[in-house]
């Protein structure tokens, strides 16, 4: 059957732009599928289409087992999003803001209450809940947000990129957040720019480019597609470099790679950290001096330069794709939770 987040050939165009070319995911229920892409690649199209806030032009998608496409009311009433940047009223209090949406799901004004009580306080924005927003600073209006999609705790969450503008501490606290509602059941489709947020937080990683999902897999799956382990050595002197790379090749499962203008040499290795002192002894018996040394396993930065030919890092704002969606999104639509 399909999971609690399901799609099937989605297409969307605007214009010359097309946004999604295919897209096809399946997220078993109370999993976290992290979508991972550069700028412009299609996430951000995809969540507003699994969120009714577009329609595709082609394919189908359902979520909680409700077609998205024949529903979308239904849909709406058992999902949370949280949208890339904050939507928050500038003019009620931060606790007020929660108490609308509360009362907007039909909770009684008691309950919409002890809700925003709770969640003030998880967001530790529990000083500032009887202030204005509109005197929220940028991440205290992030973090405000991300409370209101929270207020009913929906089965199905949607999150468009949601640490962005948090400190690390923030940041931090958000994903125990996650990893709660994911225990207590709750599926999520997360989209991010940060890796170390999807290899903590997913359960399965789909890479988007142009539109089209270039890879699938857990992260421990994506990175042995990368290759393993690998030795990294920085010789002190570039005459060094010579008798350094006959002592990687002894021990080396492939060509050893040298930079010359860093005086660093990588191979790829099996072994571990025993083989990694077995190298460092070597060197020094041969008198080649070192100024580091080091045992690098694969990362998610790895593997998305590989698939897309550049670091999630730099992608930049204001992409073809974002212009184009922000034009189609129907007007009088927030990108909020629903």
């Amino acid at each position: 059957m399909p999971g609690a987040i399901y799609a099937e050939g989605l297409v969307k165009t605007f214009g010359d732009v097309t946004a999604l070319d295919g897209v096809d995911l399946d997220v078993p229920e109370g999993t976290v599928l992290g979508l991972l892409g550069p700028n412009g690649a299609g996430k951000t199209t995809a969540v507003r289409v699994l969120t009714t806030l577009l329609q595709p032009d082609r394919g189908k998608a359902a979520v909680a087992g409700i077609d998205v496409l024949k529903h979308p009311n239904e849909v709406r009433r058992s999902i949370g999003l949280s949208g890339q940047f904050a939507a928050v009223d500038e003019y009620l209090t931060g606790r007020e803001n929660l108490q609308m949406v509360g009362r907007l799901y039909q909770m009684n004004a008691k309950a919409a209450k002890v809700r925003a009580g709770e969640l003030l306080d998880r967001f530790n924005l529990a000083d500032a809940a009887d202030r204005i927003a509109k005197t929220y600073s940028g991440g205290m209006r992030r973090r405000l947000d991300l409370a209101a999609a929270l207020v009913v705790s929906p089965p199905v969450m949607f999150m468009d990129e949601p640490t962005t503008g948090l400190d690390p501490r923030n940041r931090q606290q958000l994903w125990e957040v996650i990893q709660e509602l994911v225990a207590g059941g709750t599926t999520l489709l997360l989209t991010t720019q940060y890796l170390e947020e999807a290899d903590r937080l997913a359960h399965d990683i789909a890479v988007v480019d142009h539109g089209k999902v270039i890879a699938r897999g857990s992260s421990d799956q994506l990175k042995a597609r990368t290759g393993g382990e690998r030795v990294e050595v920085v010789v002190h002197q570039g005459d060094q470099i010579a008798p350094a790379r006959e002592v990687l090749a002894g021990f080396g499962k492939g060509e050893v790679a040298i930079d010359e203008h860093t005086r660093r040499l990588t191979v790829p290795v099996t072994g571990g950290a025993k083989l990694l002192a077995e190298v460092i002894r070597e060197l020094d018996t041969r008198g080649v001096e070192i100024d580091d040394i080091g045992l690098r396993r694969p990362t998610l930065d790895d593997v998305f330069i590989s698939l897309t030919g550049h670091a999630a890092e730099t992608a930049t704002e204001g992409s073809d794709e974002d212009a184009a969606v922000a034009a189609a999104t129907p007007k009088g639509h927030k990108e909020t939770r629903k």
